[in-house]
């Protein structure tokens, strides 16, 4: 099959992301001496950068690793919880039904900086000043602007001039929008990166000190202080009203960054290894139980999938999808096991018929009923014609403003493997902190106003998050790192990858390359989460006589043009010999691989 680019191999180490500057700031850490996640942390950080409409520091991050001597994967939590202040009656007293999806009233508690800390102390082993070094020159003198930051600044540049002036005044330097290609700084955040290198390294020369030491300059010093001040200050959001922000300082001591056992699933010789039901991530695993039973229906021809394997791919991420709404959540009764069981998956299975489903349809694992938000009961059909996100949906076709993510896989030759999604604190998620020089995210909207509902809104809860990175093992050894931006996508996209790779028999780069599609028909996790019944967004390369057959099983198709969906990135290691691989997304024009 024709590919984009080569299929990277090498011993050394490989590193994909969604930007060739954190790529080539990951591959500089291995040559220097570091391992998997020594590069992931300095590719992290300079993602922060270079990608300010999809992350930010005041953001989150989950990733799923496996460590060189350890016998099994492990799920880094970096993702922030509701403030203390943040339930359901307050968002209620303010005559909210859903909680706006930006604004300093959608803040959780930033997550990123302890998460990236909490990585590099336990399984790094460079300084921090080594790995912060990529991302704060490129803070200091500048670095290139990519055109989607451009664009997304001039969607939400009335929105600065008129209710945002801080975000205004470093975004819209002289009243315009940065230009495509010019070189941009933000040396207010090269400012907040070397004061907390200050107070890491006031305590002494140990490694793991000055880490410490940078997590409570974080979480209890002059981080926190500004953040609670900021958030006194009230500004416009989505309600299209001023709301102030919850967040205090005490919030911010609060919490910590955590590991957690990873969520695995086995698949023959595969085992698909997640983080939990406080991301979407199970979804994945649910489709792939549900299409078990479809394995001598699934196929590709030179390279592409049939539109059999689209049909049947797009019903069964359906049901899993329902299910994410009625059951998954950052709450223990959630009942995860019998949810991807092979019991369970043969009774949903059997709702799978030739045409498409117009229905919401969750199940009853353990014979509990099931139990649907308010904004799930009914469709929006009214915007039914302005469906269809792009592959980078930070911009909707609609008009409308939303965050997206950014991704990273490294590997290294001792076998260390990361999948990290970093996300949150876009430069339009909320107003940007003067002081500090990034903004809060917006992931509380992903909560629920419904007390009954695992994904409900309660103080120190996770919201449900869509970030959902992927390990897959093979024979108890980590064998490949993969993942996507793109929200509700994301486990969809990596769905068509898993296909490619395990179904179609593609190398890394052919299955990120191969035709991609994705299920519109179940509630965005984003405000104010909208669903279109029926439709299936294509890329126009699965071919006419696909996207035809796809109509005739009344499928409402989207075609989203040739290259539009997903950014994917993969590296793989075999432990046979020793081979590294790594592949990354062209859509986009930004992922890039490298390695040696």
């Amino acid at each position: 099959m024709f590919t984009t680019r080569p299929e990277l191999i090498g011993t050394h180490g490989m590193v994909a992301s969604t930007h060739w500057l954190a790529s080539a700031a990951g591959m500089a850490v291995l040559e220097d001496g570091g391992n998997a996640f020594d590069a992931a942390v300095a590719a992290g950080f300079v993602l922060q950068v270079v990608e300010p409409h999809l992350n930010g520091p005041g953001g989150e991050v989950p990733a799923v690793l496996f460590a060189e001597g350890e016998s099994k994967p492990r799920v880094l939590c970096g993702q922030g919880v509701a403030p203390a202040r943040a339930t359901i009656e307050h968002y209620r007293s303010l005559g909210l039904d859903l909680i706006p999806g930006s604004g300093l009233l959608a803040a959780t508690v930033p997550g990123a900086w302890d998460g990236w800390m909490l990585l590099l102390r336990d399984y790094g082993t460079k300084p921090l000043r080594k790995v912060l070094r990529y991302a704060l020159a490129y803070a200091r003198h500048g670095f290139p602007i990519v055109p989607r930051i451009t664009e997304t600044i001039e969607a939400v540049s009335e929105l600065f001039s008129a209710h945002w002036p801080t975000s205004a005044a470093h975004w819209l330097p002289g009243g315009q929008a940065p230009a495509a290609g010019t070189r941009f700084a933000n040396t207010v955040l090269a400012d907040t990166w070397e004061r907390l290198l200050v107070e890491a390294e006031a305590a002494g020369s140990d490694r793991e000190a000055q880490i410490e030491a940078a997590r409570r300059a974080w979480a209890q010093g002059f981080i926190a202080e500004e953040v609670e001040a900021f958030c006194r200050q009230a500004f416009r959001d989505d309600s299209g009203r001023n709301h102030a922000g919850l967040i205090t300082g005490e919030d911010m001591a609060a919490w910590q960054a955590s590991f957690e056992d990873a969520l695995c699933v086995d698949f023959g010789a595969w085992t698909l290894v997640k983080c939990g039901a406080w991301t979407q991530g199970p979804v994945l695993g649910q489709q792939l139980r549900l299409l078990e039973g479809f394995a001598d229906r699934l196929r590709y021809v030179n390279g592409v999938p049939t539109a059999e394997t689209v049909h049947l791919a797009a019903e069964c991420a359906k049901l899993a999808f329902a299910d994410r709404e009625a059951w998954y959540g950052d709450d223990p009764a959630v009942p995860l096991a019998t949810l991807l069981s092979r019991e369970y998956a043969a009774e949903r299975r059997a709702l799978v018929g030739d045409h498409a489903s117009f229905e919401l349809r969750p199940g009853s694992p353990e014979g509990r009923a099931p139990s649907l938000p308010a904004f799930a009961m009914g469709a929006d059909r009214a915007n039914v014609a302005l469906a269809g996100a792009l592959g980078d949906p930070t911009v909707a076709r609609d008009g409308s403003v939303r965050g997206d993510t950014v991704h990273i896989d490294v590997v290294d030759a001792r076998g260390n493997m990361i999948s990290a999604t970093p996300s949150g604190g876009w430069l339009q998620s909320s107003p940007w902190i003067p002081a500090l020089g990034f903004c809060l995210g917006s992931r509380a909207q992903m909560f629920c106003l419904d007390p009954h509902l695992p994904s409900a809104l309660k103080p120190g809860r996770r919201p449900r998050i869509t970030l959902s990175p992927s390990l897959a093992m093979r024979d108890g050894q980590p064998h490949i790192a993969f993942g996507t931006p793109g929200g509700d996508q994301q486990d969809q996209w990596q769905l068509c990858f898993w296909l490619g790779h395990v179904v179609g028999g593609l190398n890394l780069q052919a299955a990120i390359d191969a035709p991609a599609w994705h299920s519109s028909a179940f509630p965005s996790s984003f405000y104010p989460r909208h669903w279109q019944p029926g439709e299936l967004v294509v890329e126009s390369r699965l071919g006419s006589a696909a996207l035809d057959e796809l109509r005739q099983r009344k499928h409402r198709v989207i075609d989203a043009g040739p290259w539009s969906l997903g950014r994917l990135s993969a590296v793989s290691r075999n432990p046979n010999d020793g081979l590294l691989r790594a592949a990354a997304n062209p859509r986009g024009m930004q992922g890039y691989a490298v390695g040696r």
